[in-house]
């Protein structure tokens, strides 16, 4: 007797798709104790106090060291951020304080107490991400808010101690600056004290340059952190000048309704006197059509090639009706009633076709082209 062995598959079950959980913000801390920082002025050397500069005037410069104290608080990201009544209140903009490390709210405060989110625009442009103004011009110290007639991504770092090669430099300042966003690019001007940050995101520039005023790095120094002045390097200009027009077409496609982009390419197959199909683009128009030139109205009736004493226009009933444009006289919906009322007393045959109009009224549709009457053909139309 032979016994036969049966092999029993089991399948194993099925991996299941790990998610990783985001981690949810708990509420803010206070930073400081209300009363805890002290408050500094700066010491009256002049007259009149420049509220512009922050500093006396006629007396010593603000840039100078002996004005410069160090930062009595810092912001730490993975300590301070957290939950305020912003997010619930629907407030976009941050607190600059909280950038500055010395909130005395926490979760009491009206703004928010993280990092701006880059993917989300600000509802104000003319607004920093603390929603405070900006200025048509940058200040003469670059310092302030800055100015909403450019976008800046690049923040001026001076007085940097330099300890060894300008790598270990670059480096120093890649771990200070990167708590505060994605950092695209840092160049460091060797023997000179200084170096260059551009962020990825305007609002992390904006936050990083309130985070890091009169900081230290690793060496105790006092950091002068301004705006940087726009690059002179034509490559840069050229590069700079792409990605805004890149981020330009973007917001402007996220922002186009599909049913509206159908209707425009709707009304322009119309205009043309063909059929609509929904795969046409916007940008296969005739220039000369769209700008109403008469020359394109002409080349239209005429035809490439046809000599103007030879033209001889059709009935006023045997023609179709062309659309006009924006600055026509008949809207869309009234040349299509036009259309509709024309086919049927074609075919009907109740009204006989009247005799064709005189060929010199040819020679000045062009001129009444340019006046939106282009389509008629005599004046008794």
């Amino acid at each position: 007797m032979s016994s036969s062995n049966t092999e029993t598959q089991i399948e194993a079950p099925a991996a299941k798709a790990v998610v990783p959980k985001q981690k949810k913000l708990k509420p803010a801390r206070k930073q400081v104790k209300a009363g805890d920082v002290d408050k500094q002025t700066a010491p009256q050397t002049g007259k009149e106090y420049n509220i512009w500069y922050n500093k006396w005037a006629g007396g010593d410069r603000e840039d100078n060291y002996s004005n410069k104290t160090k930062s009595q608080t810092r912001c730490s990201i993975k300590k301070d951020a957290g939950l305020t009544r912003a997010n619930t209140t629907g407030m976009r903009y941050c607190c600059v304080f909280f950038a500055r490390g010395c909130c005395p709210y926490g979760w009491e405060c009206e703004y928010l107490h993280t990092l701006p989110d880059p993917e989300k625009a600000l509802p104000d442009s003319s607004k920093d991400c603390f929603a405070r103004d900006k200025f048509a011009d940058y200040r003469d110290d670059m310092g302030g808010v800055g100015t909403f007639t450019r976008q800046n991504r690049t923040l001026y770092v001076g007085r940097i101690k330099e300890t060894g090669v300008g790598t270990e430099t670059e480096e120093v300042v890649r771990r200070h600056f990167k708590e505060w966003g994605e950092i695209e690019h840092i160049r460091v001007l060797q023997y000179r004290s200084v170096a260059f940050v551009t962020y990825s995101s305007e609002h992390h520039a904006q936050f990083a340059k309130e985070a890091m005023a009169c900081q230290s790095l690793d060496n105790d120094e006092i950091l002068n952190v301004r705006w940087a002045t726009e690059d002179p390097n034509p490559t840069s200009k050229i590069a700079e000048k792409r990605r805004l027009e890149e981020i330009g077409q973007a917001a402007i496609r996220a922002r186009m309704d599909p049913q509206v982009v159908d209707a425009m390419q709707a009304v322009r197959a119309l205009e043309e006197g063909r059929e609509y199909h929904p795969d046409d683009g916007l940008g296969d128009v005739d220039q000369d059509a769209d700008m109403g030139a008469p020359e394109g109205k002409r080349r239209r009736i005429e035809g490439p090639e046809t000599d103007e004493s030879e033209v001889v226009e059709e009935p006023p009933e045997a023609q179709e009706p062309k659309a006009l444009g924006p600055q026509g006289l008949l809207s869309s919906d009234t040349l299509e009633s036009l259309r509709y009322f024309s086919e049927l007393r074609r075919r009907n045959g109740a009204v006989p076709a009247p005799t064709p109009a005189p060929a010199v009224a040819v020679r000045v549709q062009p001129l009444a082209a340019g006046l939106g009457l282009g389509d008629y053909g005599s004046d008794e139309e």
